[in-house]
């Protein structure tokens, strides 16, 4: 396992703390009237005559304030449930690893410390070489120079080659799942074959920047991992997005034509063109039947399809953009490439395939 991205129990569950910490703290600060206003009726605006207090401001975004408060504490749920389960299956590799360990001293009539020293310095004990060749292959800017991260570097590679040797004569089997929520995807426009390993359902609006900056991360996933992988998108315009419907809708008839990811693609990389009369230029500009286009989207074919997709977001809680599921697994935002590869990754390794069965 890579160890760099491994995150120590203790740590783990400081994390989550803080985490609530820090849902509690910027509950607080949205909540209805902040603790240091002594009179409600105290005036903060006037307009000629007429006088603005501070409960006729309360009362205007009380509404806004209890969505952004509902819609924070959804995030932070799942980004507990998130760290519950790294802390939970980092801790269970941990016992898998020590059991394995504590066996083959038994074996040797050893303690686990003198058994460890035995093998560390063995004849298959890590060299110095194989630490530095390591240590080049993956050092960075600001990283420690090697005489000083010798003896870690040292010992983790010795534990992990050690556990390696010890897999092969008992296999570990890692069986904690991790959440998952069943999505039916089928019948939606997708990039890669029905058989792939693993499946990243997109829900996404076209108007939406952050939906923009991730096109280029599914772009580095596709050309890293190829057929493991396919890609379905799902529709969820985003209701303060004035074209984002217009822009759903347009792309389900432009898919008609079988031509939705080039349509996709045109949307992504102008969304200052989203207007209906902009949607229609697009579909002419990529060769389009444009009469069958502009009749698909002037009698809104697709419009039922769209708000289906929307529904069916809300119900596996969605409330922004971009979402993604992968095999099930909710990763929400605009992350960062290595954030799908470490789902990616777990999927491919203990059978996406068998898992996401029952959510293609």
């Amino acid at each position: 396992m890579n160890q760099s991205r491994r995150i120590r129990p203790r740590s783990a569950r400081s994390i989550v703390t803080a985490i609530a910490a820090a849902v509690a703290i910027v509950c607080a600060a949205i909540g209805p009237h902040p603790a240091w206003a002594d009179d409600p009726n105290a005036v903060v605006a006037t307009v000629g005559d007429h006088k603005i207090s501070e409960k006729d401001l309360d009362a205007k975004v009380k509404p806004q304030l209890d969505q952004m408060r509902a819609a924070l504490e959804k995030r932070v749920d799942q980004l507990i449930a998130d760290k519950t389960f790294d802390l939970r299956r980092q801790t269970l590799e941990s016992m898998t690893n020590d059991y394995l360990i504590e066996q083959a001293a038994q074996r040797d009539k050893l303690s686990a410390d003198d058994y460890l020293k035995k093998e560390y310095a063995g004849k298959s004990a890590v060299t110095e070489a194989d630490a530095k060749k390591f240590y080049d292959k993956n050092k960075s800017a600001g990283t420690a120079p090697f005489d000083k991260l010798k003896p870690q570097l040292m010992e983790m590679m010795n534990r992990q080659a050690l556990l390696e040797r010890l897999r092969k004569e008992a296999p570990v089997k890692i069986l904690l799942e991790p959440q998952r929520v069943a999505l039916n995807s089928s019948g939606h426009p997708a990039l890669g074959g029905m058989n792939a390993p693993v499946t990243i359902v997109e829900f996404t609006d076209f108007q939406c920047p952050y939906c923009k900056k991730t096109e280029d991360t599914l772009k580095q996933l596709r050309a890293k991992y190829g057929d493991k992988i396919r890609i379905v998108h799902m529709d969820f315009p985003l209701p303060f997005h004035s074209h984002a419907l217009d822009a759903a809708k347009g792309a389900r008839c432009a898919n008609d034509q079988g031509k939705f990811w080039q349509f996709r693609d045109a949307l992504f990389a102008d969304q200052s063109k989203l207007a209906p009369a902009d949607l229609k230029a697009t579909a002419k500009k990529l060769g389009l039947n444009t009469g069958q286009f502009d009749a698909c989207l002037d009698k809104a074919k697709y419009d039922s399809q769209v708000k289906s997709d929307q529904a069916a977001g809300e119900k596996v809680g969605v409330d922004g953009t971009p979402a993604f599921f992968i095999d099930g697994r909710p990763l929400t935002g605009a992350q960062p490439a290595s954030k799908f590869e470490e789902i990616i990754d777990d999927e491919l390794a203990t059978g996406g395939a068998n898992k996401q069965a029952s959510v293609r």
